[in-house]
């Protein structure tokens, strides 16, 4: 299933997320499992108001990128961003904790769990090329 949502920026940067964890061996991708041992929900908003959900599972298995929510998986950190912010934060263009700070950015759960996630993305990074700030 397409990770794709037209009218959203920021699936193109969760497909190169989703590349990069597939391109990992197993053991690879276990690693960053055992590393961050958490489930990140995104609620993403466009220009047009609509929301858009995608669950990236850090806990359970080799890790996954799911659109939408998974049943009977429950997130451990939620976060509400517009599509425009996400997408900065991704291009290295806005600073995660300043967008925190200014309200742009809602969080819900464990917050420190958003800080495990930055290693994951600056891993992408360096093999798709976007750039991850969180």
């Amino acid at each position: 299933m397409s990770l794709a949502v037209d009218g959203f920026k920021t699936s193109a940067v969760l497909v190169q997320i989703d590349e990069h964890l597939k391109s990992l061996s197993d053991a690879e991708r276990q690693e960053q499992v055992k590393k961050v041992k958490g489930v990140f929900q995104f609620n993403v908003k466009n220009a047009d108001n609509k929301v858009a959900t995608w669950t990236f599972d850090l806990k359970s298995g080799n890790g996954a990128m799911h659109k939408g929510t998974v049943a009977g998986l429950k997130p451990d950190i939620t976060i509400d961003v517009k599509d425009d912010d996400f997408v900065a934060l991704a291009d290295g263009k806005a600073n995660g904790q300043k967008l925190f700070m200014a309200g742009k950015i809602k969080v819900k759960g464990a917050i420190m769990m958003a800080t495990k996630l930055d290693s994951v993305l600056n891993s992408a990074k360096e093999k798709t090329g976007f750039k991850a700030k969180l």
